[in-house]
C-alpha cells in the first residue's frame, strides 16, 4: 500500500487560533494585577484545570519532553474526556502543538502551532491533541492535569499518518 504524504503547516500560536482548543498560557496584559506591596505582577486566572468524575484531583507534574526528529509523522492523536491538560514549558525552549477538531468522534485534519518559550496551552476535556512535542533538545513541561479514576485517554490512530516538516524557530 502506498502512503501519500500530508504535510502540515506550522503557524505560531495566537490565543485567538487556538482558542476552539483552549486556552494559551501567557502573561496577558489585561490580566496584570500588582501584589506584594508594588513589587510582583500577578497576572491572573489564565486557564482554569477542568475535571470530572467522582474521586478526582488536578494534579500538578513536571514531563520531560524528548525532542523530535523532523520530519516528523503525526499517526495519532489523543484526548481526555475526564479533564484539561495544561503544558508550561520551563526550560526556555519553543515547542510544538499539534491539535485537531472532533469530527464525529475522531480527530480531523491536525493544525499545528509553535508555542514560544513564554507560551503554554490548556487543552480543554475532549480535545484532539499529539503528545508533548518538544524541539531541538530535551525541555521539561510544568503539567496541570487530572487524577482519578476513570477511563481519560482516548486514542485515535490515522490510517495514513499527517508529516510536519522541521519548523523555522
Amino acid at each position: 500500500m502506498i502512503r501519500l504524504r500530508q504535510n502540515l503547516d506550522v503557524q505560531a500560536l495566537t490565543a485567538e487560533a487556538f482558542s476552539p482548543f483552549g486556552e494559551v498560557i501567557e502573561a496577558d496584559p489585561s490580566t496584570m494585577r500588582l501584589i506584594n506591596g508594588g513589587t510582583t505582577e500577578r497576572f491572573h486566572a489564565l486557564f482554569s484545570p477542568d475535571i470530572a468524575g467522582e474521586g478526582a484531583r488536578v494534579i500538578v507534574n513536571i514531563f520531560r519532553g524528548q525532542p523530535r526528529a523532523f520530519p516528523y509523522e503525526i499517526g495519532m492523536m489523543e484526548r481526555h474526556p475526564l479533564g484539561s491538560q495544561s503544558f508550561s514549558p520551563l526550560s526556555g525552549r519553543p515547542f510544538l502543538v499539534a491539535v485537531s477538531a472532533d469530527e464525529e468522534g475522531r480527530p480531523g485534519r491536525p493544525q499545528v502551532f509553535l508555542a514560544r518559550p513564554d507560551q503554554g496551552v490548556n487543552y480543554r476535556r475532549n480535545v484532539w491533541h499529539h503528545p508533548l512535542m518538544a524541539v531541538g533538545e530535551v525541555s521539561d513541561f510544568l503539567v496541570v492535569d487530572r487524577d482519578g479514576p476513570g477511563d481519560n485517554l482516548q486514542e485515535y490512530f490515522f490510517d495514513t499518518p499527517f508529516t510536519i516538516l522541521e519548523p523555522h524557530l
